[in-house]
């Protein structure tokens, strides 16, 4: 199981595992769980540019359709095809085989990340 403590974490409730300069970014399980079953997962490009703040892809469920924010700059260095083909994995592991992409950072590391404490209390204790 992933160390959740060790992630960074968005108020778009994105997760962020830094190794180096590659970020690899997903939802998380708080997130899955208020999308309901997702059916869909539109991810951006390999080789693509991603900007912090600005819509990268989509998540649709049976429940909504979502918009994925970009956490960092940078360029997709990875998309995960496993998650594309089955999104369930999105629901059933998502700091694990649900992850969606990796990016290689262009810039530092934006200061509006949350720890895991910081993102249990933006989500009223229910991460």
């Amino acid at each position: 199981m992933t160390d959740l403590t060790a992630l960074s974490y968005t108020a778009e409730h994105e997760w962020i595992a830094f190794d180096g300069d590659i970020a690899t970014v997903g939802i998380t399980d708080f997130a899955a769980d208020k999308l309901g079953d997702v059916v869909f997962v539109e991810l951006p490009a390999a080789d693509s540019a991603v900007t912090a703040g600005q819509v990268c892809g989509e998540i649709e469920s049976t429940k909504s359709v979502g918009e994925l924010y970009a956490p960092l700059d940078g360029a997709v260095v990875e998309v995960n095809d496993a998650a594309v083909d089955d999104p369930s994995l999105v629901n059933s592991d998502p700091f694990g085989a649900g992850w969606l992409v990796k990016i290689k950072l262009s810039g530092s590391t934006p200061a509006d990340l949350l720890d895991r404490d910081a993102y249990v209390a933006l989500t009223g204790g229910e991460a």
